[in-house]
C-alpha cells in the first residue's frame, strides 16, 4: 500500500481545476511574433505617414477634412496595414498555441478557451467599431490611443481564463492608449509600444516561464 503526498495530491487536484476553467496552453512565443510583426507595421505606417503629411500637420485629422486625396489614400493605407499586422500577428498566434496544446495534451477549442475568445472578441469588437467611426469622421489621430484601451480592455477582461500576465499585459496596454489621448503626436510611438515591445517582453517572460523547461525536455 502507498501513501501519496498531500501537498502532491492537492497541487495535482488544482491543476487539474485550473485546466478546466483557465486556457493554460497559450503560446509566448505567439506574443513574441505579434510583437515583431506590429513593429514592422508600425514601421511601414510611419513611412506613409511622413510620405503623406507635412511637418505641421494636425495630428488629430491628419488634414482630411479638407478633403485631399493624398490624404485618403492615407487613411485606407493605414486600415490596410492595420488589417495586415492583425492576420499576421492571429496566424502566429494560431500557429503556437496549437503547438503548445499538442504538448500540454489541452485541446485547443475547449470550453475555456471558448469562454477566452467571447470574453476578448466583445471588447475589440466595440472597439473595432469604434475605431472605424473615428476614420469615418476624420479623426485618425484617435486611432492608436483608442486600440490600446480597447485592447487593454479586452486582455483584463479575458485574463481570468488564461495566464496571469494577460492581465498585466492588459493594464499596460491600458496605461499607454490613456497617456497617448493626451500625447497624440506620438500616438504611432505609444502603438509600437504597447502593441510591439510589451507583446515581445511578455510574451518572452511566458515563454520562459512556463515553455522552455517543457521543449527542452519533450
Amino acid at each position: 500500500m502507498t501513501h501519496n503526498d498531500p501537498s502532491q495530491e492537492l497541487a495535482h487536484i488544482r491543476g487539474l481545476m485550473e485546466r478546466s476553467t483557465r486556457f493554460l496552453s497559450l503560446s509566448g512565443l505567439s506574443g513574441v511574433v505579434a510583437g515583431v510583426v506590429a513593429l514592422f507595421g508600425a514601421t511601414l505606417a510611419r513611412f506613409h505617414i511622413n510620405d503623406a503629411l507635412t511637418p505641421d500637420a494636425d495630428f488629430l485629422t491628419y488634414g482630411l477634412e479638407r478633403g485631399y486625396s493624398p490624404l485618403h489614400d492615407l487613411r485606407v493605407t493605414l486600415i490596410m496595414d492595420a488589417g495586415l499586422v492583425l492576420f499576421m500577428a492571429l496566424l502566429g498566434a494560431f500557429w503556437f498555441t496549437w503547438r503548445r496544446s499538442r504538448r500540454t495534451g489541452q485541446h485547443l477549442w475547449d470550453s475555456s478557451a471558448r469562454r477566452l475568445v467571447v470574453n476578448m472578441l466583445v471588447p475589440l469588437g466595440v472597439g473595432g467599431l469604434f475605431c472605424l467611426a473615428l476614420f469615418y469622421y476624420g479623426l485618425p489621430g484617435l486611432v492608436a490611443p483608442a486600440t490600446l484601451i480597447f485592447y487593454g480592455l479586452a486582455l483584463f477582461n479575458a485574463s481570468k481564463y488564461t495566464l496571469d500576465e494577460i492581465r498585466w499585459l492588459g493594464m499596460s496596454e491600458l496605461a499607454l492608449g490613456i497617456v497617448a489621448m493626451f500625447w497624440l503626436e506620438a500616438g504611432l510611438l505609444f502603438w509600437a509600444i504597447g502593441f510591439g515591445v510589451l507583446h515581445i517582453f511578455y510574451g518572452g517572460l511566458m515563454y520562459l516561464r512556463y515553455e522552455r523547461g517543457t521543449e527542452q525536455n519533450a
